[in-house]
């Protein structure tokens, strides 16, 4: 048994849809707990619409590497393509942590699999529905997400705004 933070976001097609589609899905794995929907402008150098963003807490019979392949599986049912890194996407799922049955962290440095996410603490997109999730949340190795919250930079934290929207 383990427990995850998986990252969600789409800014491609119906993107409410494709996430709760993939949230859904996770209900069947364990799906412990999920924030609402955020949309953000786009991270990275590629122009692309804005995205709606969620994290999913999860907690099943799966290994950091199970959690992976999880992801990848939800990301391939959204028909997602990786021809640009950091484009557009139909959906993209990133495990942010895994925790042991024993409550340890997780930890690796595989490139294929590095946990916690090397980049989820400067990621006002992860970081803010996180804390609204769970606001005693610790990204390991980086500290209490409230504090990494406290750290970015407020235009980014002010950019994360929960989407209400009913559609």
């Amino acid at each position: 048994m383990s427990r995850a933070v998986l990252s969600l976001g789409a800014n491609l097609g119906d993107r409410a849809g494709t996430l709760r589609t993939a949230l859904t899905a996770l209900a069947d794995e364990g799906l412990v707990a999920r924030s609402t929907l955020y949309e953000t402008p786009p991270w990275g150098p590629v122009e692309q619409p804005p995205y709606l963003n969620a994290i999913a807490v999860v907690r099943g019979d799966r290994d950091a590497r199970g959690w992976l392949v999880r992801a990848q599986e939800l990301e391939q049912a959204a028909g997602r393509t990786r021809e640009v890194r950091w484009g557009a996407r139909t959906l993209d799922v990133d495990v942010v942590t895994v925790t042991g049955d024993d409550g340890a962290p997780v930890l690796s440095d595989d490139p294929e699999l590095t946990l916690p996410h090397p980049r989820a603490h400067e990621r006002a997109f992860v970081l803010v529905p996180w804390l609204t999730l769970d606001p005693t949340a610790v990204l390991p190795g980086r500290g209490k997400v409230a504090d990494l919250v406290a750290a970015l930079d407020p235009a980014e934290v002010a950019a994360v705004v929960r989407w209400d929207h009913l559609h």
